[in-house]
């Protein structure tokens, strides 16, 4: 398989950013273990976990992406924000569900909500599009 220089970009790129998701884990790890010093509600908790979950899942998805993009007829510019999208939207998503619980005592998420919610609709966009242009293309 060949990839472009795009997707070897990208890919190099998302491959560097998974040792802070692997640090991610290890604060998780002390969260939940009870040695964070801050007391976290049970609701912060599970956000901090879908956020970490979040993470891995949509970088993953982001590095396959990279190949399914290279496979698609768009325009040069078309695919490099398609690439971003899916490395963007791994950031907003799970930087949303930890931004949302950040705060004392919090039982629901806070207005950082919005943080999450844009992330999901930039990777709803960059699946529907990847998606259309990988069935177009499949016609050829």
């Amino acid at each position: 398989m060949n990839l472009s220089r795009e997707a070897k970009l990208m890919c190099g790129v998302i491959l560097i950013t998974i040792p802070t998701i692997e640090y991610g884990g290890t604060f998780l790890l002390t969260v939940l273990s009870g040695q964070f010093e801050m007391p976290l509600t049970d609701f912060q908790k599970g956000m901090f976990r879908a956020g970490h979950a979040h993470a891995g899942v949509l970088v993953i998805l982001g590095l396959i992406a990279q190949i399914l993009i290279d496979n698609i007829t768009f325009g040069h510019r078309l695919k490099m924000w398609l690439r971003g999208g899916f490395v963007t939207a791994a950031l907003l998503v799970s930087g949303g569900f930890f931004a949302a619980a950040i705060g004392e005592n919090l039982t629901k998420p806070n207005s950082n909500i919005w943080i999450l919610w844009l992330g999901v609709i930039v990777l709803a966009v960059s699946l529907l599009a990847t998606g259309f242009g990988l069935i177009k293309n499949s016609k050829q």
